[in-house]
């Protein structure tokens, strides 16, 4: 049967792969080798599992949305990845991660972080197992997400404002990179996205997949059947669109619709719409689609929204938009930022700017009267009040 998943030297299609400095061969090496070993062994998934629910706050409900599935003609169920702890679903990556760089006898921690979630997620691990931790943040991100800021230095992290480039997440994960080989023997590095190196876009993946779990869960109950006839959910770097889909991936039953972020339009030079706009390339140790000059050259990429602001895209992704197994739609500034609105309204629920991006896309859908939508809010939007509060003064 075909698979959407990973093969077995770290490739979606043609994407993928470790391509990595000589010095970062052995940390990569390592990985690849123990972390299936430890994500399957009993003794992880007791601690990963009792974390989840007593930590995080898991299983995340699966909310009926009635006002928004009448405005759009079917029954849209929202996943609330945003009343986890921290706020987001990458605390549970970092969870996972943590508990991998603990049994591989790693002693200090570094991530790289856009709109700050993850970073946040980051040095909130690193608070409750008691490692050293240090954020790269783009100087832009530091500006546009000063509130999380001050939450990973009150966690005890030590945040690294980076000013390369257009001082964004592409930069962010530049500086961490270089870190990471200055120091490979004892620190671990959180990746905290589907991107970069072998194994870690497969790795991040599983760790995230809890979500698509408890949805077959939530969706029996719910619905008398465990699968939706849509999956809809914002994609930057791709990690809570990845966890979304994982249990349904080849199951074509199942449609898969993701946004990326339009930016100020596709074709404006301002956009982060990478499947729109990429071509093959290699980015932070991965064969991916890369918003790139003719020469190879990053274009700096452009989004109101900090974490889904990046020139690359997972190598799942881009595997699922080049095989056509999923809809990638750009969803542009004003359209997310209307859609944010139109669900505070409606429900009383303030999502990120990332997570408004997956809902911008339903006014592009034609859905049936008995379309089951579930669609991922990957985070709540109180880092963005100052973006919404903006965008309501302007209007």
């Amino acid at each position: 049967m075909k698979t959407y998943k990973v093969d077995e030297n770290g490739y979606y299609g043609e994407f993928g792969g470790a391509y990595i400095p000589e010095i970062l061969y052995k940390c990569v090496e390592n990985l690849k080798n123990e972390y299936l070993k430890v994500l399957e062994s009993q003794e992880f998934k007791e601690k990963y599992d009792q974390l989840l629910r007593d930590y995080v706050g898991r299983p995340s409900p699966l909310y009926l949305a009635h006002r928004l599935s009448e405005k759009y003609g079917c029954k849209i169920y929202l996943k609330r990845e945003d009343l986890n702890h921290t706020g987001a679903h990458k605390i549970n990556n970092t969870v996972g991660q943590i508990l991998l760089a603990r049994k591989m006898g790693k002693t200090r921690i570094i991530a790289e972080t856009g709109a700050g979630q993850h970073g946040v997620a980051t040095a909130t691990v690193c608070a409750l197992m008691n490692m050293e931790c240090v954020v790269y943040m783009g100087k832009t991100d530091v500006e546009r997400q000063h509130i999380n800021v001050e939450k990973m230095k009150m966690l005890g992290a030590t945040v690294v404002p980076v000013t390369s480039g257009n001082m964004t997440l592409k930069d962010a994960t530049n500086e961490a990179i270089r870190d990471w080989c200055s120091h490979p023997s004892n620190t671990f590095y959180i990746i905290g996205s589907t991107v970069g190196p072998h194994p870690y876009p497969d790795m991040v993946a599983r760790l995230q997949s809890v979500i698509s779990e408890e949805i077959k869960k939530q969706l029996l109950e719910q619905e008398g059947r465990d699968y939706p006839d849509y999956l809809m959910a914002c994609v930057g770097g791709g990690s809570n669109a990845a966890g979304t889909i994982y249990h349904y991936i080849d199951d074509q039953r199942v449609k898969i619709v993701l946004a990326e972020a339009g930016g100020k339009g596709i074709d404006s030079g301002y956009t982060a719409a990478t499947i729109q706009r990429g071509k093959l390339g290699i980015i932070h140790g991965s064969r991916t689609l890369v918003m790139q000059t003719e020469d190879g050259q990053i274009v700096e990429p452009y989004s109101i929204s900090a974490g889904l602001d990046y020139p690359g895209i997972g190598p799942i992704h881009a595997n699922l938009s080049a095989q056509h197994r999923a809809t990638v739609l750009a969803v542009n500034d004003d359209q997310a930022l209307e859609s944010a609105f139109e669900l505070t309204r409606l429900e009383g629920i303030i999502p990120a700017l990332e997570s408004a991006h997956a809902l911008g896309a339903l006014a592009k859908m034609h859905f049936k009267p008995t379309d089951v939508v579930v669609l991922t809010v990957s985070g709540r939007g109180d880092k963005d009040i100052e973006t919404y509060l903006k965008y309501s003064e302007n209007k």
